[in-house]
């Protein structure tokens, strides 16, 4: 899958998803878009996830139309996320097209 990370979301997470292709907000030089622009940006560069640790994307967003899949991680701590990098790598290979899912990170 081609997946986008987004600002908030730890690079180190790429290597657990080593089979994807995974690209940064940053590398593309999207890391000023605001939820929107960036989720249509995204989209038209046939991203298929959205990987983001913005919890109020939802409440911001209308995101019933969209064909991109969201993954929420609900905390910005590498080492905390890196705990639970199987239960992410599931998920991701599980989601399908206009997806949401938030994933906890005790």
């Amino acid at each position: 899958m081609k997946i986008l990370f987004d600002q908030g979301t730890p690079v180190p997470l790429r290597k657990a998803l080593a089979e994807h292709s995974v690209e940064t907000a940053f590398e593309r030089g999207w890391q000023t878009l605001e939820n929107g622009e960036l989720l249509a940006k995204a989209e038209s560069g046939h991203y298929e996830i959205l990987i983001t640790t913005d919890q109020n994307l939802r409440y911001q967003q209308d995101l019933s139309e969209r064909h991109i899949a969201i993954v929420v991680l609900l905390s910005t701590s590498w080492p905390r996320i890196s705990k639970h990098t199987e239960t992410i790598r599931k998920i991701v290979s599980e989601t399908l097209p206009g997806d949401y899912h938030e994933i906890k990170i005790p």
